[in-house]
């Protein structure tokens, strides 16, 4: 049983202050007297909204976490209650999969798809992009786009250094996190040199999660960067060539050759998820975890799977940050019904609802001060323990073209 610190049990839900808030923006929405965001063709959305009504939208996403499932869980009750539209979450454990059946249904003429809208991001989207798997451009006409901060987060119309050109809708935001008890690492490491450092002082307490898992890939492209200058960072931001590859790639390989031996079980084996990885760190045995959630360690505290002071931080000159995204299979039978479902998603009553720790804690993609002010009170939280005391900023991801490269090299070297 793992031994952590009891915390008033008032802080896993939303603090009177926010409930306040919660309830006079829900009675405004029932009310309709919260202004609707501008978009471009009103008849065109009521058209929309008509032929959606009674479809059923096939949501394929992760179903690895009973928090996320239980917020699409809720979405459905609203689109249902709303618009008449009803949500069925088919889990998966893997986006990838989801283009595999995609390609299939392709090739064999398949036109009444299996699938509605899917969670995605990074190279799956690339793939269907490139594959024109893909119904679209539809993102920028959703009537709650309007909201979105693209010009802060600019992520959200650039997917993996892929122009994302309203292919798919931004959902939520991401930013490699990583997370320790105070108690044991008064001073957390803040960039790769201390971060090798630490690992050399504390043999066998640090480590990362297997590649392929996407945690594990976003730490070694994490290195790659902090490993080249920043003047030769364009080179990632562009489709990877084998000899770019193998120059570019060379000082990571030298790294982990010289890291491994200091880390669990000196790198001959490795945790399978950041899941794991949290609960090594949690039973002690591990003194960093890392999450590609901000909020996730405010999460865990809330939920008393973490010691309360579990703290949050990021490399000072930054770590990798990216959006992740809604998207529509070129061959979805309620096309549609999954514009409507991505709309509410969309939606300032759904981001803040998605952003609060004690639903998901997934930041939102909207620029919360362009919203009336009503909505704005939506998004106000007290702060928890275990929340990012200050952000870093948000390092591009890579071109989706050396994800596989980089997971195979790695399993070629570390993988036996």
């Amino acid at each position: 049983m793992n031994s952590v610190d009891r915390r008033d049990p008032g802080l896993a839900g939303p603090s009177p202050t926010r409930r306040t808030a919660l309830g006079c923006l829900a009675a405004s929405l029932a009310s309709g007297l919260l202004p609707a965001p501008a978009y471009a063709d009103t008849a065109t959305w009521a058209r929309t909204l008509e032929q959606a009504r009674g479809q059923t939208v096939y949501f394929n996403a992760w179903g690895g976490a009973p928090t996320i499932n239980a917020y699409i869980q809720w979405a459905g009750e609203q689109v249902l209650q709303r618009f008449g539209v009803h949500l069925v979450h088919v889990k998966v454990a893997d986006a990838a999969d989801v283009v595999k059946r995609v390609r299939n249904e392709k090739a064999a003429a398949k036109l009444d798809g299996s699938t509605d809208l899917v969670w995605i991001n990074g190279e799956n989207f690339l793939t269907m992009k490139r594959e024109g798997l893909l119904f679209g451009p539809f993102a920028e006409q959703l009537p709650s786009f309007a909201y979105v901060d693209t010009q802060g987060k600019p992520t959200t119309r650039l997917d993996f250094a892929e122009p994302v050109e309203g292919m798919e809708a931004p959902w939520g935001m991401a930013q490699l996190t990583f997370m320790a008890d105070a108690k044991r690492v008064p001073k957390p490491p803040r960039d790769l040199a201390a971060l090798l450092a630490f690992a050399t002082q504390h043999p066998g307490r640090t480590t990362y999660p297997r590649p392929p898992d996407f945690h594990g890939t976003t730490f070694l492209k994490q290195l790659l960067l902090d490993l080249t200058p920043k003047s030769e960072h364009g080179v990632f931001y562009q489709a990877v060539t084998a000899d770019v590859f193998a120059r570019m790639s060379a000082p990571l390989w030298r790294t982990l050759d010289a890291l491994h031996p200091q880390l669990w079980r000196k790198g001959k084996q490795f945790p399978g998820s950041a899941a794991a990885m949290r609960q090594m760190m949690a039973d002690g045995e591990l003194l960093l975890a890392l999450t590609f959630n901000p909020n996730e360690t405010a999460n865990e505290i809330a939920a008393q799977r973490l010691a309360a002071t579990t703290v949050s931080f990021q490399f000072t000159a930054g770590t990798i940050g990216n959006t992740h995204f809604l998207a529509i299979p070129f061959n979805a039978r309620a096309v549609a019904g999954a514009q409507v479902l991505a709309d509410f998603l969309l939606s300032p009553q759904a981001q803040a609802r998605k952003a609060d720790i004690a639903v998901w804690g997934d930041p939102t993609v909207l620029d919360v001060r362009r919203l009336p002010a009503a909505q704005q009170l939506f998004f106000q939280m007290k702060p928890q323990a275990g929340t990012l005391a200050q952000s870093a900023p948000a390092l591009p991801e890579p071109h989706g073209s050396w994800v596989r490269p980089l997971e195979q090299e790695w399993t070629r070297r570390y993988g036996v």
